[in-house]
């Protein structure tokens, strides 16, 4: 599998308010976008995200964003190392992602560009 790259998580209270601060942090500007409750901005490799407790405790569990060249080998090598996928392959706005468990317990979600 090919991880082109990895994206780190950060819930905030006031996402309007961190924005600011990784976008000049970063040099790049956000891309923001719903996960049903969860208002969320992409802000070069920080995912930012804000919303209900109980939607951020979920999402929390998730180490970090691992973006990949194709989530349907990711599959093939993530079971191939004893890896749980827990949700997924599902479409997305930009692509493809799944939730995998590994077998040390760390939860990470894998994301690809294709057939969003």
């Amino acid at each position: 599998m090919d991880i082109l790259g990895t994206s780190l998580r950060v819930c905030v209270g006031d996402l309007d308010a961190a924005v600011g601060v990784y976008e000049r942090l970063t040099g790049t500007e956000a891309v923001r976008f719903q996960h049903g409750p969860v208002a969320v901005a992409a802000v070069g490799c920080f995912f930012l995200m804000s919303g209900p407790e109980a939607e951020l405790s979920v999402l929390s569990k998730v180490t970090a964003t691992l973006a990949v060249k194709d989530v349907d080998e990711a599959v093939t090598d993530l079971r191939a190392v004893g890896a749980e996928i827990i949700a997924g392959p599902l479409p997305t706005p930009i692509g493809r992602n799944l939730i995998a468990r590994h077998p040390d317990g760390s939860i990470f979600e894998y994301v690809d560009r294709q057939g969003g």
